[in-house]
């Protein structure tokens, strides 16, 4: 590709202001999400055709200004502030919401002030309108002296003449002449010397905030040591100046901004009535209780049929592929690993989409912004913020990208604190987990003719993951010590009508990453396990197989019951057998046999391949129902005894061993990566670990007395 027909635009904007929409809109499927280089960042990239060129498109992190409270702000800086970065743009398209366009024009008059050609983007105006409030783009783009559109992603008779407006914008690649803040004549002879530090030719306002942010902008080391001496020199202060800019701007963008907009004064917002109720300190908490138990019933209750579907479709295969396959090892690994691996976790991908499908309703339509506001006042006395709240719920989908959205949090102890208790929230690798084991605890009876005793303790597990989560909290908020003052910054966006092209792509990076990315170990760790159940020491084997043998001529046994125990015999003689029982004496407290253990072993490399390495284990040597998990457990007989392998206070021992133990080294990793040490995944896994040890101990000993 032509590299110099290539044009990088970047989208900016705070926080909920509308970019993703237009991110979406302008790029379509094009997209690339990853990690900015050496950081946990999203990096959100698109590429899209215009006038016959090659546009690359960055979605830069929200953020309030140019002097950045979190990691993800600071990111959004350093890439307007550094024009050697990756993404520096040629065009800033600036996304603002109508809505809260007089308080979201701080950073967009920072960013002009930098010299970028820019564009003012004005979203959700059809709500704005709605209201009774009006906002004259014309008058707008005099004041500020750029080019202005107000565009409603949502509907096509807007797309056409804004792609024709940023098309003839291309053209022009003049830097805008306004400026929004002169920096105070005191700072005069610090910004020469700032000026004289560099070679770059910058300008004023560049060499300004980057003398803010010389601790950590990647800058030359003689530079870096240029700026910390004349900062010293004149005892500069960048907490005070950080302040006197900001009022200073307001003090000129207000009245700017109040020449273009008129509100209604006799007009209560839409969002404003519902907030009267939704944010109530009673009815609030109430409201999102009740939500979010109609999402964990729903993701139990709606996703039978599909689940069905999925179930009887891989039956079929295996049992198709058993009769054209000729026997041998191969036959085996197909139908006995890899076809039963993918099943456990494919299973369950509409329970998972679900869950996702429910949560980006719930961000799109503005609600999880309230929920942040509703609980910083709760959520601080388990020494976390209001924006732990969106890091504690999306924990119930994975709790990677939930520790990753921690970032926000500009308090170090409350972000941490955070990270260390999302794992404990349920998340959806553990639903494969929950949906097989509640059945053998709960049985299925219809409650108020709504619910049903399964969804309900399935959602009982997460309260109590919630209520453990808190609970931790707590106990590190009295551990840890730090001066940083707590805070919270948010804007209340509108409610508004979820755009299901984000929904969607949402559902469709989230399930299609859980698939693939978990498919891979999956598959892998199902194909060792089959190798594993099937071959053994041969003395071992060969030992098996005549026992049976001997049992079989002696009239003992026969027919499908003779092929049952040399299943059986093979399998304690396998490899895999010889780990169980290697590990057997430290599990059997819990309950659990050394089939159990090989499973939980299996499932520290992901939580979800439990089921599938159960499948993979409990299908070896059996002709009947392999694919159908939960019956199939079911059946299962200790060969000594006769009683059922998996009973209530077995499987209540699983279900609190997966609710409270951290088993995903994903987790662990991204852990790492967030904290910068390996000191904190550590703790972490040892306290979550030996909790779930210790519980699941109690509770088996209790029910089986």
């Amino acid at each position: 590709m032509d590299q110099t027909l290539l044009t990088k635009i970047a989208l900016a904007g705070n926080p909920n202001s509308g970019k993703t929409s237009l991110f979406n809109l302008l790029t379509g499927s094009n997209q690339k999400v990853g990690n900015y280089p050496g950081v946990t960042v999203t990096r959100r990239t698109g590429r899209f055709k215009l006038a016959g060129r090659d546009l690359q498109l960055v979605d830069l992190p929200g953020t309030y200004s140019l002097y950045p409270n979190s990691l993800d702000e600071r990111i959004a800086c350093e890439v307007l502030l550094q024009p050697d970065h990756d993404d520096y743009p040629d065009l800033v398209l600036y996304v603002a919401d109508a809505n809260q366009l007089d308080r979201q024009l701080l950073f967009f008059s920072q960013i002009q002030d930098l010299g970028f050609p820019i564009v003012l983007v004005v979203s959700l105006i059809d709500t704005f309108e709605k209201a009774g409030h009006q906002v004259d783009l014309e008058k707008l783009a005099r004041e500020f002296d750029v080019p202005v559109f107000a565009i409603n992603s949502k509907s096509s008779s807007s797309q056409q003449p804004f792609l024709t407006f940023l098309e003839e914008k291309l053209s022009s690649r003049d830097p805008n002449k306004q400026n929004f803040y002169e920096i105070p004549a005191v700072y005069e002879p610090l910004l020469l010397e700032v000026a004289q530090s560099n070679d770059r030719g910058a300008s004023d306002y560049l060499d300004w905030v980057t003398l803010h942010h010389k601790d950590w902008l990647d800058l030359p080391v003689q530079q870096k040591e240029k700026l910390d001496q004349a900062a010293n020199t004149h005892s500069f202060e960048p907490l005070k100046a950080q302040i006197e800019e900001t009022l200073s701007r307001l003090q000129v963008l207000e009245p700017l901004a109040a020449k273009a907009i008129k509100r209604n004064p006799k007009s209560l917002s839409f969002s404003q009535r519902i907030d009267d109720v939704v944010t109530h300190t009673v009815w609030g908490p109430l409201i999102f209780v009740l939500l979010m138990l109609l999402v964990f019933q729903a993701i139990f209750a709606w996703a039978t049929y599909p689940m069905d579907a999925i179930e009887s479709s891989f039956a079929f295969l295996g049992n198709m592929l058993s009769d054209v396959l000729p026997n041998g090892w191969f036959a085996g690994l197909i139908t006995e690993g890899v076809l039963p691996g993918l099943s456990g976790v494919l299973i369950f991908v509409p329970q998972i989409a679900i869950l996702f499908f429910l949560i980006a309703i719930l961000e799109e339509t503005g609600y999880m912004a309230r929920a942040v506001y509703l609980f910083d006042h709760l959520l601080q006395r388990f020494g976390m913020n209001g924006r732990s709240i969106v890091a504690l719920i999306s924990g119930g989908a994975c709790a990677i990208p939930a520790i990753m959205t921690t970032r926000t949090i500009s308090n170090w102890k409350e972000r941490l604190i955070t990270i260390m208790v999302t794992p404990f929230i349920s998340c959806s690798a553990r639903i494969p987990v929950y949906t097989l084991l509640i059945a053998f605890v709960v049985p299925y009876k219809t409650v108020a003719g709504v619910f049903n005793t399964q969804g309900l303790a399935f959602a009982g597990l997460y309260v109590l993951s919630i209520v453990t989560a808190l609970v931790a909290g707590w106990i590190f908020k009295k551990i840890l010590k730090s001066n940083t003052p707590s805070m919270l910054a948010l804007e209340m966006p509108p409610y508004v009508w979820p755009d299901w092209r984000n929904v969607w792509s949402t559902i469709k990076s989230r399930v299609g990453a859980f698939i693939f990315e978990a498919g891979k170990i999956i598959l892998l760790i199902s194909m060792v396990l089959w190798f594993l159940a099937s071959y053994g020491p041969s003395s071992a084997m060969q030992e098996a197989e005549e026992s049976v043998s001997t049992m079989e001529l002696q009239g003992q046994i026969g027919g499908q019951e003779a092929k049952e125990l040399l299943a059986a015999r093979r399998l304690e003689a396998s490899y895999a057998g010889h780990l169980g029982k290697f590990i057997e004496p430290v599990i059997q407290p819990l309950g659990y046999d050394w089939k159990m253990g090989i499973g939980i072993i299996a499932a520290f490399a992901a939580r979800e391949v439990f089921v599938g390495t159960l499948a993979t284990i409990y299908s070896v040597g059996s002709e009947e129902d392999e694919f159908r998990i939960r019956s199939h457990l079911a059946s299962q007989r200790d060969p000594e005894t006769g009683a059922a392998v998996f009973n209530p206070a077995t499987a209540m021992s699983l279900l609190l061993f997966f609710v409270f133990a951290m088993q995903c080294m994903s987790t662990l990793a991204i852990v790492k990566e967030e904290t910068k040490s390996w000191k904190w995944p550590i703790i972490q896994f040892l306290l979550m670990t030996g909790l779930a040890y210790l519980v699941s101990l109690v509770v088996y000993q209790a029910m089986a007395s």
